[in-house]
């Protein structure tokens, strides 16, 4: 297939304007869109660029999957855009509900040393609870916190199982965007996304992405106002295996297991790991 430049649209996105950047599937119908001022304060000439494109209509999973296998080409990564009707229809998107982070401020931060800080803070609140709920959260592991859980063995192609999971995604409706970014998971900090911003800012989010990526195959395939979606190609295959990466979970978001699980322990959340082909995250 004949490979083009990338359109002029499309070439603002990109740092270097798009220069050597080709792609071999046209993109549909869509805008650019840039940050609402208010939600951004900094004062990078940088922050007043476009941050995604997002198409006109909702796609299917081949378009997807089509602009995942140029990405190395275009440095352009797609992401299916949902839209939860609660929010109102246009957020965040089409409102530009999006604040601007330079994606290096993604390297200011390390997973591990994330995680870590995070479960010291928990410990610390579970001790001044006198009914022990923020302790409740930690166990088995308790105030000691595990680390980051050691990578499996990868058996299957993670841009393969990121396919079949748009498949899945897309069977509602759900707009196309790109974003300039070098890998998924920093699309959501070079699209200044607010979701998780109740509990964190997005670049220490997308530093345990990138963890993750490594370890499990995770590929960022789908977001929403306040949810993320991944698919994964190496899960945990065992319990204990499994109460370790809840554990990233629970840093990485809160709510999955203390509200988004009947108990609230990582044990009853790690037992739906087991074996799971995607993750899937929700920010209160």
């Amino acid at each position: 297939m004949p490979e083009f430049a990338v359109p002029d649209e499309l070439a603002q996105l990109l740092p270097d304007d798009g220069r050597h950047r080709v792609l071999e599937v046209a993109p549909p119908d869509g805008r650019l869109v840039a940050p609402d001022p208010s939600m951004t304060d900094s004062d990078d000439a940088a922050a007043d660029r476009p941050v995604l494109w997002m198409s006109a209509r909702p796609v299917d999973a081949e378009v997807w999957s089509a602009f995942r296998a140029q990405h190395s080409r275009s440095g352009l990564w797609p992401l299916l855009l949902s839209h939860d009707l609660s929010y109102g229809e246009d957020r965040p998107w089409a409102d530009g509900e999006l604040t601007y982070w330079p994606v290096a401020e993604i390297d200011r931060h390390d997973a591990a040393g994330f995680m870590a800080a995070e479960w010291a803070s928990w410990a610390e609140e579970g001790d001044g609870d006198d009914q022990g709920f923020g302790l409740k959260h930690l166990e088995p592991f308790g105030r000691e916190c595990p680390g980051l859980a050691a990578a499996p063995a990868m058996t299957r192609d993670p841009a393969e199982v990121a396919d079949r999971f748009a498949e899945h995604m897309a069977a509602r409706p759900a707009h196309l965007g790109l974003v300039a970014a070098e890998r998924g998971a920093d699309a959501l900090t070079a699209m200044g996304w607010l979701g998780p911003v109740n509990h964190h800012e997005t670049p220490p989010l997308s530093a345990m992405l990138r963890s993750w990526e490594d370890r499990f195959g995770v590929r960022v395939v789908s977001v929403g106002f306040d949810t993320l979606h991944l698919s994964v190609a190496a899960p945990p295959t065992t319990l204990p295996e499994a109460l370790h990466v809840a554990a990233e979970h629970f840093v990485f978001c809160p709510d999955n297991v203390g509200q988004g699980h009947p108990d609230g322990t990582l044990r009853s959340y790690a037992e739906r790991l087991i074996g799971a082909s995607s993750w899937d995250f929700w920010w209160d």
